[in-house]
């Protein structure tokens, strides 16, 4: 009996203490944190009937807590700090709960202190965030985690300069491209780039080898002192191993002792581009050998081959060159205008080339003088040559504006009155076509107002096939001042004098076409009823 009595008090304890267990604890833990399941670790994360508390959680994570205490990384930053852990990794929602919910996609990764910049914002969070990259064993040991990445370089990149050069990867590269590195300057070197030294390319001086079995390029250490450390005495020490008592950075061909001569103590002074010309390319022979010198053809080939030769005598270069280059000329408009084709106008900023330089060679002779012979005749065909005789364009424009006309159109069978005369001539002679072309028209132009104006009364003053507007209407403001209605079949007396237009011209639509109607029966009945 006191056997049966012992085991049911001891069901009934473990019934109720399973109840317990179920009611206290709100469900299991995730697997990351499954180690801590049972009554006796809920003050690992909790205080005795209170809620969680941040400082039993960075007691387990210590890795952040010192993060944190050093104000570094993403849970320092101003949208983490101050909030309680559960806000954003509750737990006791089952062992498959996902107690980390990160959007890498939208992560803005300004927040742990490392703004991602050039190729960097272009990795994939996995690129970097590795355990390879990772140098702390406890924080390596973790199946994954961001943290753990320092932000000098070679935490993550290979030291392809093998510690031979700074740690700072920076002082050379930028975050878009290690190739080329775009921040060094030679200047910072302990060998300054002079001369020619600034056209050879890097590799020359700086050898691809080999250390400790990877391809490695040197960059310091090199010899630099004596020129013979790079290059190869070609006069076999018969002048000394100081090359620059001779020679210059700029070139070895020039020797300083002739670079520096002073070749004003001659009869020829060296001046503009005659002080860069190779010694040799005038001193063919020797540097003592007599040369002539007083006119520019004495070196020179005449360029322009007898072009401007006069009496048979070819005038001097410096006419209208000078020593700065044969590109550089000193020829002005105003010499240009004592020619047989003054410049004047639009002509003035006209490069002389676009003239003279019309093939691959210059040429001054026979250029032209009419405006046709550089000038397309846009007009041809189109308008009578009787207008412009010779082909001269300046009957109707000037060389100041080619827009600018000034065309006596009395001349033609239209003189341009009132309104007339204020219109362009594109307004009346060019139309455009559907294709958006302009097409112009100057022969066999109609006189006829209709040709040009919509006739708004619908032929109702038509006389032979055609209407004359000028019978009623004025050029200047389109008012019918001419109009006499004692001029019509219907002479006004009477009361009729008083009577508005519209009493007895009514509007009419016909064909969706609204106008007045003037030509009306003249009856008294068709008014009167």
């Amino acid at each position: 009996m006191n056997l049966f009595k012992f085991i049911s008090i001891l069901f009934v304890l473990l019934f109720i203490s399973t109840v317990s267990i179920a009611q206290i604890s709100p469900g299991e833990l995730s697997s990351v944190h499954s180690q801590l399941e049972g009554m006796s670790n809920c003050t690992q994360c909790h205080l005795l009937g209170e809620k969680l508390s941040n400082d039993k959680c960075l007691a387990c994570h210590t890795e952040l807590k010192e993060r944190i205490t050093q104000n570094k990384g993403y849970h320092s930053s101003a949208v983490v700090k101050g909030k309680e852990c559960a806000i954003c990794h509750s737990d006791h929602h089952g062992v498959g709960f996902q107690i980390i919910k990160f959007e890498e996609k939208i992560f803005n990764h300004n927040l742990v202190g490392y703004p991602l910049t050039g190729a960097h914002s272009k990795k994939i969070c996995v690129g970097c965030h590795t355990s390879k990259n990772i140098s702390n064993p406890k924080i390596k040991a973790k199946k994954f985690t961001f943290l753990g990445l320092k932000t000098n370089c070679l935490s993550c990149h290979t030291d392809y300069h093998q510690s031979t050069l700074s740690s700072n990867c920076t002082i050379c590269h930028n975050p878009n491209a290690f190739k080329p590195a775009s921040k060094f300057n030679h200047a910072n070197a302990k060998y300054q780039l002079n001369g020619k030294h600034k056209n050879v390319a890097c590799i020359k001086c700086h050898k691809q080898e080999s250390k400790n079995g990877i391809k490695f390029i040197k960059y310091n250490g090199l010899q630099y002192r004596s020129c013979i450390n790079c290059h190869v005495d070609v006069h076999k020490n018969q002048f000394g191993q100081n090359c620059i008592q001779c020679h210059s950075n700029e070139s070895f061909v020039i020797t300083t002792g002739i670079k520096n001569f002073d070749h004003t103590k001659t009869k020829y002074k060296l001046e503009e581009k005659h002080i860069s010309v190779d010694c040799k390319l005038c001193h063919k022979v020797n540097y003592t050998t007599t040369i002539k010198y007083e006119k520019c053809t004495d070196c020179h080939v005449d360029y322009h081959k007898n072009q401007f030769v006069k009496n048979e005598v070819s005038p001097d270069c410096s006419t209208c060159h000078n020593l700065s280059g044969f590109v550089n000329f000193s020829y002005t408009i105003e010499q240009h205008n004592k020619s047989v084709f003054p410049i004047q106008g639009a002509h003035t900023a006209i490069p002389c080339f676009e003239c003279h330089k019309k093939t691959d060679k210059w040429s001054f002779k026979d250029v032209g003088k009419k405006c046709i012979d550089c000038h397309k005749d846009y007009h041809k065909d189109f308008i009578s040559k009787k207008y412009y005789p010779e082909d001269n364009c300046l009957s109707c424009h000037n060389e100041k504006t080619w827009n600018e006309i000034n065309f006596e159109h009395s001349k033609t069978n239209f003189k341009l009155l009132g309104a007339h005369a204020t219109q362009t001539c594109k307004q009346c002679h060019f139309t455009e076509n559907t294709d958006g072309t302009k097409q112009q028209k100057f022969i066999n132009l109609s006189v006829i107002c209709t040709t040009c104006h919509v006739d708004k009364h619908f032929q109702q003053f038509d006389k032979d096939g055609s209407t004359d507007c000028t019978r009623c209407h004025e050029n200047d403001k389109w008012k019918p001042i001419k109009f006499n209605h004692n001029s019509t079949l219907f002479k006004l007396d009477g009361k009729h004098i008083n009577v508005l237009c519209v009493k007895c011209h009514k509007p009419a639509i016909v064909n969706q076409n609204k106008y007045i109607q003037y030509k009306i029966s003249i009856k008294c009945e068709s008014c009167h009823s």
